[in-house]
This record gives C-alpha cells, structure tokens and sequence, in this order.
C-alpha cells in the first residue's frame, strides 16, 4: 500500500469540493476549514507536533508557569466572590493544546486553597484525538479532577453551577472569509486548482454574502481602496453560544487581537492573516496544505457586541500585561544574589519579563473576560 501524506489527503479533499462547486471555487473560509480540521489530515487533527520548541510556535502557556498561574488566581478570586467554598467550582477549557495551562492553573489551585481544589472540576473540551493524549499525559497528576468531552456534549449538557470557560489562543484559528475593496466594490475570496500547474489558485469575485454585509455595517467597518480584511463570522457566534449556555459564570478568551477600529485599520493594507511553521512567519496560506498554521486577529468589537446583546452583565477587555497586572504577576518575581542565568529564579524571572514586555505577547494579545 502506498502511503500518502497528509499534504496529499488535503490535496484530494480540496480538488473533490472544489469538482462539487458548481464555479469550480471555494471560499477561502472554507479552504482555511480544511487545511486546519479536514478528519483526519488538518493541521490541527494531525499527530505533529504544534506548540514549543519542536513545534511550529509559543503560546503564552509555553512561557514557563506564570500564564497558568494567574489563570488559577483569577479563577480563585472569581469564585471566591461568588460562590462558597463548599460549593462546586467548574472550569470548562476548549482547545486546552498540550495541557500545560491546565496543568500550571491546577497546581496554583491546589496549592493555594485545597479546599477549593476539592470541590472543583475541569472539563477539557477537545476534539482532537491526538492532543487528547497529549493532555491526559500533562494532567495525570490531577486525573481525577479532569473530564475530557467534545464541544457538543458539554454545550447541551445542564449547568446550573458557577463555570468559568477559558479559550487560550482558540478564536484566531477558527476559519476566516477574506475580503478585498476594490474601487469602491467589495470582493471575496475564492480559491480553485490548477491541474496544469499543480497548485491552488485564487479569485477575487464580487461579495455576496449577506452574513458578511451585516457583520460590515453593524461595526461601521469600512475599507480603502486595496486593502484586504479577514472576516470571522464564527467568532461572535461562538462566545454568545458559550455565554447562553451557562447559568452563572465567566467567559475568559486570551486571543491575538484589538478592536475593530484597529483590526480594520487603513494601516492594516494587507489584513492580519499570517501562517506558522517551523517558527517562521509568512502570509502565503497556500503553500505546504494541513502542515502550517494559520491565523487572523480577533474582532473582539464584534465578540463584545454580540455578548452585550446577549445579556452579559459585564464585559472587560485589557491587554495580556494588564490581566497579569491585575492578577499579581509583580508578586511572583525572585530576588536571588544567583549569578547563574540559568537558575531556576532566573528563568522564572525571564519568563515574566517576556510575558510583560511591550515588544513580546504583552500588547498583541487581549484577553476579554464576560460575565454572566
């Protein structure tokens, strides 16, 4: 048996839906959708490694413990205004990667109030069968404090307790339309497949999608000429549809991001879209199908709409550093009359100095915080 390579798997399925259209194109949304969760080839369905060193970038959770940390603070302080210490605490956790957020939020529960500990549950929310093992191998020490169950089961399932949901770096890698303006007329677009050539290729046809146009005019979100813009319809949608589903609680996102008057920006000429791999950044999203990541900036403007229309009691969104800020990060920095740069006081100190600085993840990524 010949054995074919995911990139193949993505090649086949994307020639098939392509045949299947009756314009012989797709939307780029949907070429997007499946190069990252084709079954059983999509980047993030795939047995590669993704996050840290041997893979293909950092997330705020590959930077030492702290992110975890003030996780856990955050969700000590949280419950601790509104519910009892006896009362049952649950974290539901989507997109949960290798576990390491988890893991590091857990042991600063555990540690600092174990009777909260004891009363607590978290959820990994995981559709991915490869990083389900990579989580349950991180958490083992807390097995018994940690459910796993797909998207479906946990959102119809009854939640009359206090919950608080965390997605770390989930909704910028949900599948984003592309739009272009051109003279005045906005395009979209579309992507098709040169057999001659063997590679995809793209259009820019004129937009009709009506979902877009609205999401357009209820963020007063207006293009120059020639610049381009990711749309992520999905994103408002999936916050409001966590948001509804709870009886009480928080809905935490840690996402690259802004809001919209700067994602839209007319500096913004060629969009936010940008691929990974190998820890090099580019913005071809058609080269190396199903083996790089790709993503777009947050909206949180229109994630922050639609939970207000929702019902949300409140809505907060700051930077990375003024979340950290907040929940007492400066606390965390040793002193040490260690010399050695590679103590352990010395890496922990790095790690806060990488998560604070201006220039690192401090001020690219947002974390919104909802109340219900």
């Amino acid at each position: 048996m010949v054995h074919r390579t995911g990139k193949l798997v993505i090649i086949d399925a994307l020639k098939q839906l392509i045949a299947n259209s009756p314009i012989d194109m797709i939307s780029f949304r949907d070429y997007m959708d499946l190069c990252l969760y084709h079954e059983t080839a999509g980047y993030y369905r795939s047995r590669q490694l993704k996050i840290g060193r041997e893979g293909d970038f950092y997330t705020s959770s590959s930077v030492g413990t702290i992110m975890g940390e003030m996780i856990g603070q955050f969700i000590l302080t949280s419950a601790r205004e509104r519910i009892n210490a006896s009362d049952p605490l649950h974290v539901a956790e989507w997109g949960g990667g290798n576990g390491n957020l988890a893991l590091h939020a857990l042991d600063e529960i555990l540690k600092n109030a174990p009777e909260r500990y004891a009363n607590l549950q978290w959820t990994m929310i995981e559709t991915s069968s490869f990083h389900r093992e990579l989580q349950q191998q991180t958490l083992h020490k807390h097995a018994d404090k940690v459910i796993w169950v797909d998207d479906q089961e946990w959102l119809f399932a009854r939640k009359d307790d206090y919950t608080i949901v965390i997605a770390n770096e989930l909704l910028d890698a949900f599948p984003v339309h592309r739009i272009r303006c051109d003279q005045g007329i906005l395009l979209e677009n579309w992507v098709g497949w040169d057999e001659e050539k063997n590679q995809v290729i793209e259009s820019w046809l004129p937009l009709q999608n009506n979902d877009i146009v609205t999401y357009l005019e209820k963020g007063e979100i207006q293009l120059i000429d020639n610049q381009v813009a990711e749309i992520n319809l999905a994103a408002p949608i999936w916050t409001t549809t966590i948001l509804n589903s709870l009886h009480q609680g928080h809905v935490v996102v840690i996402d690259y991001g802004d809001v919209a008057s700067e994602i839209y920006s007319a500096h913004r000429l060629n969009g936010t879209l940008l691929c990974y791999r190998k820890h090099q950044a580019h913005d071809n999203p058609y080269v190396d199908l199903g083996e790089q990541d790709m993503t777009a900036h947050v909206d949180f403007s229109s994630c922050m709409r639609e939970a207000a229309e929702s019902g949300a009691i409140s809505i907060q969104l700051q930077t990375q550093r003024e979340f950290l800020v907040e929940q007492g990060v400066f606390t965390r920095l040793q002193q040490t009359m260690n010399r050695d740069p590679f103590s352990i006081e010395a890496k922990r100190n790095r790690s806060i100095r990488q998560l604070l600085l201006s220039d690192g993840m401090s001020e690219l990524f947002k974390v919104m915080i909802i109340s219900k």
